[in-house]
Order: C-alpha cells, then sequence, then structure tokens
C-alpha cells in the first residue's frame, strides 16, 4: 500500500521535473540509477531514500523541502468540495498551462493573471 506521504513527494519530483523540462532518462542518468526507479518513485510505489531525494533536488536545482511543501496543508483524500480536480500536478494541460505562462515575461504575466482572475469571477 502506498503511503500518502510517499505519492506526495513523488508527485512533487515529477512536478518538478516536467516544469524543468526534464525527462525521467535524463533525472535517472544525472542521479545514477535507472528511468524505471524514477518512475516508481513520481507514482510513490517505491520510497525515496534521504540522500538519493538529496540527489535528485541537487539535479532539479530545489531544496529538499520542496518535495514536502503542501503537505501539511493538503485536504483529507474524500473531500471532493471544489471545481479543482483532486490533484492539479497530474493533469497534463494544467502543466502545460503553467510552464507556458512562467515563460510569459513577468509584466504580461501579471496582466494575463489579473485577466484570468476577472474572467473567473464572471463565469
Amino acid at each position: 500500500m502506498k503511503h500518502p506521504v510517499d505519492v506526495h513527494v513523488g508527485k512533487r519530483i515529477r512536478h518538478r521535473r516536467w516544469m524543468s523540462g526534464t525527462t525521467q532518462q535524463q533525472l535517472a542518468e544525472k542521479v545514477g540509477i535507472k528511468f524505471q526507479q524514477i518512475q516508481k518513485y513520481e507514482t510513490g510505489m517505491n520510497r525515496v531514500s534521504a540522500s538519493r531525494l538529496w540527489d535528485i533536488a541537487k539535479v532539479l536545482n530545489v531544496p529538499v523541502s520542496f518535495f514536502f511543501e503542501g503537505l501539511d496543508t493538503q485536504p483529507p483524500a474524500d473531500s471532493n468540495n471544489s471545481d479543482m480536480p483532486g490533484d492539479i500536478l497530474t493533469d497534463k494541460e494544467a502543466l502545460e498551462l503553467l510552464r507556458s505562462y512562467y515563460a510569459i515575461p513577468e509584466n504580461q504575466r501579471r496582466r494575463l493573471f489579473d485577466l484570468a482572475r476577472v474572467l473567473s469571477e464572471a463565469a
């Protein structure tokens, strides 16, 4: 049975890897393991050791704490009272939108954000 912390850490690894444009193969090679192991980490099937998480953090250029962010603020798994998908980090469209958003220059990004907020309030 997968432990919720392992699943969360795995999702954060996948999220950061995807946002940095790194493939599972590239990450695996830089960390010195096979890409199948990265797959298992990302699904929470295998637990990531502290030393391996340290290596992954270095390759992905984030502090180790990045992988635990949001862990204590997640709603219980059975609370689905929102329009948001249960796990936005697994939604490829949302991740692609996020990556594209951060590719926009900051002043234009702020204007786009304001527009999105107005449109969502009008819906």
